[in-house]
């Protein structure tokens, strides 16, 4: 079986100035140093991607952006294409988080558009999925699961193809932000389904490489548990992932 890097990401979400940033990246810039075993990746807020790209310097820390437009340009005020990205520094992109799709109505149809934009720029996309509450207390969550991997991935399944490079993220809806943390029984138990999934829909290559990440409500208490299981290859860290010594204490598990 292929050996999946661990990879631990923080997505900052719409938090912390551009100064704020930067004291953070060099904070886990300098304790990370040397660390071979796991990878790390920050998203900042886009005004700070500018300034977190030079911070990052000559370090291990990827630099991703939280969201992004499908068109590589046009008159689509307020938005950033993948390509402005790029320009920034980024090489990692989320796409398809739950708050785009809950507050901001994204469809796993326009997710599909983002993801075929992003691999054709060159960018790693962070394609999430995860069901709410009621949909895990009523029984779908593997069919709600299922669903946005479909659409999600749409474009992809058409050529039957899926660059390794790609990284899953499972997030139940209910966990993020809530202090609630799916079991590890509740997450390896999502994690394996996805993994089948793609060696159905692709091939057990390509399920065997993909990277299947776990967020909500990831803390340094919880990170040793939810890596026990071995379908879990990471974490998408949001509030934990603001402080250097939380985030740092999660990366140093990892590494170990």
């Amino acid at each position: 079986m292929h050996k999946r890097r661990p990879l631990i990401a923080g997505n900052w979400k719409m938090n912390l100035d551009i100064d704020e940033s930067v004291n953070l990246i060099n904070a886990i810039a300098a304790i990370i140093d040397g660390f071979r075993g796991v990878e790390v990746m920050v998203t900042p807020p886009f005004t700070s991607l500018a300034a977190a790209k030079h911070a990052i310097g000559d370090s291990k820390v990827f630099l991703g952006a939280q969201n992004m437009h499908w068109e590589i340009s046009g008159a689509y005020t307020g938005e950033i294409s993948g390509g402005m990205l790029k320009e920034a520094g980024c090489t990692h992109v989320i796409i398809g988080h739950s708050e785009r799709r809950s507050i901001f109505k994204e469809t796993s149809e326009i997710v599909d558009l983002k993801m075929k934009t992003a691999v054709q720029l060159g960018l790693i996309p962070v394609l999430c999925i995860g069901e709410t509450l009621e949909e895990r207390e009523t029984g779908l969550t593997f069919e709600v699961i299922k669903a946005q991997l479909d659409i999600s991935l749409k474009s992809f399944l058409a050529d039957q193809t899926m660059p390794h490079s790609i990284i899953l993220a499972y997030e139940p809806v209910w966990a993020i932000g809530t202090g609630k943390t799916a079991t590890t029984e509740q997450a390896q138990e999502v994690h394996h389904i996805v993994r089948e999934w793609l060696g159905k829909n692709f091939d057990i290559d390509t399920a065997d490489h993909i990277r299947i990440l776990y967020g909500g409500s990831v803390k340094p208490e919880n990170i040793a548990e939810l890596m026990s299981e071995p379908d879990i290859d990471g974490v998408l860290v949001g509030g934990a992932s603001l402080k250097a010594d939380s985030f740092v204490n999660i990366i140093r598990f990892c590494e170990g």
